[in-house]
């Protein structure tokens, strides 16, 4: 036997099997006989086995019929695989395991880990909200200002866009909630939404100030009086 059919004898009947789920599959519930008994489900059907019986199901596993039967059954009742009914192209009633639930629930337990994980990152990020404020102020924050700083939090989903805006007060020299607050209700009539937007506003705004005080602080003109050169 060659190197190449041997690569082709591993190579065939491979199963894909998530890895989340083998990372993932114990806080989901699942035994390690329960995840193998599903793995060997998966690969039955691959076969073209949609619903194997435990007798064959023994004969791949290290337990007896009455082992995987029991497991099966615990399966269907902890909500991991179920049995449904097809009808076949000569219109016979068959059975089938079907592992949608079990993706389902993987699914479930990801947006539930992503859920955690965002409000650990928020929690994080309003600690350095907070953190951030005092540094600039130079003094804790009175519970007026933290009662502020977390109704802006509330309303505006980036919290970059607050320290944007605590940033523009500094550099305004107009280091006051007040301010502060103008600033963002200033940027939410504009649609503004991210840091780079708010940077661009700024800078524009900044630019047209200076073009003001430029012209407030031009000489006046003297004023020379009309000579009618027609009259004469």
């Amino acid at each position: 036997m060659t190197i190449k059919h041997l690569l082709a004898w591993l190579q065939e009947g491979n199963i894909s099997i998530p890895s989340f789920l083998l990372e993932h599959y114990a806080k989901m519930g699942l035994t390690e006989q329960e995840m193998m008994l599903l793995i060997h489900l998966h690969h039955f059907q691959n076969k073209g086995n949609d619903f194997p019986t435990p007798d064959e199901i023994s004969e791949v596993m290290t337990l007896s019929s009455l082992d995987c039967l029991n497991l099966l059954r615990k399966l269907i009742q902890k909500g991991y695989i179920e049995i449904i009914e097809e009808m076949s192209e000569n219109s016979i009633l068959t059975e089938k395991y079907s592992l949608l639930p079990m993706q389902e629930k993987m699914v479930t337990h990801f947006l539930a880990l992503q859920k955690a994980t965002e409000a650990k990152n928020i929690e994080k990020e309003e600690e350095s909200l907070y953190s951030i404020f005092e540094k600039e102020f130079g003094r804790p924050l009175s519970p007026f200002e933290c009662e502020t700083l977390g109704m802006w939090m509330d309303e505006h989903d980036n919290p970059a866009l607050i320290k944007s805006a605590l940033r523009e007060a500094v550099i305004s020299g107009k280091l006051n909630f007040r301010y502060i607050d103008r600033i963002l209700f200033e940027w939410k009539k504009n649609g503004i939404k991210t840091e780079a937007q708010a940077k661009e506003y700024a800078q524009k705004f900044r630019a047209y100030q200076k073009r003001e005080r430029k012209w407030m602080e031009q000489p006046e003109q003297k004023e020379f009086p009309f000579y009618n050169w027609l009259e004469n």
